[in-house]
């Protein structure tokens, strides 16, 4: 199967061998085990969307080990999958806004030089936060969530802290 994939990426231009495809499964399955994890700590503030965001040590790691197209790649395919294995279509518009401002944030502040794994993910962190906020003020047809926004920006901001200390030892 793995040759007939291959193929098939090949097909379509894209020029990947089998080490990179294998490497980004890997990385692929330890953020979904991360974000499956996640959904099993009892952690419940009584405020929707906070949560640590254990999945975004693998986007970090790859954003400073392979680069931004690898995370980038990554990120999009552990939403999709993480949507569909334990979400829902709302879950996945959510995240992959969050996700595509944090992704555009994060590359920035690390294309500067001058943001340490700890800045350039609580900007992430906190990034990811605002698009969702947006999101759902779209969706819900209200700016009364924009009052939301302090809260979780606060725990963007504590999350990524966590995460870019975790992911810098890592790395």
């Amino acid at each position: 199967q793995a040759g007939t994939s291959l193929r098939c990426l090949r097909e379509m231009g894209v020029k990947m061998s089998t080490k990179k495809i294998a490497f980004y499964g890997l990385f692929l399955a330890l953020a979904l085990v991360a974000g499956f994890i996640e959904r099993l700590i009892p952690i419940n503030p009584g405020i929707p969307g906070v949560k640590p965001g254990l999945a975004n040590i693998v986007t970090m790691i790859l954003l400073y080990t392979v680069g931004f197209q690898a995370a980038a790649l990554i990120t999009a395919a552990r939403i999709l999958l993480s949507g569909l294995l334990f979400g829902n279509g709302f879950a996945m518009v959510y995240s992959a806004a969050g996700a595509t401002l944090s992704m555009i944030a994060m590359i920035l502040l690390k294309k500067t030089g001058k943001f340490g794994s700890v800045g350039v993910s609580v900007a992430g962190g906190v990034f990811h936060n605002i698009g969702q906020i947006l999101v759902a003020a779209v969706v819900l047809e209200t700016r009364a969530l924009i009052y939301y926004l302090p809260i979780l920006i606060i725990s963007g901001l504590a999350a990524g802290i966590v995460v870019g200390i975790l992911s810098g030892i890592l790395t």
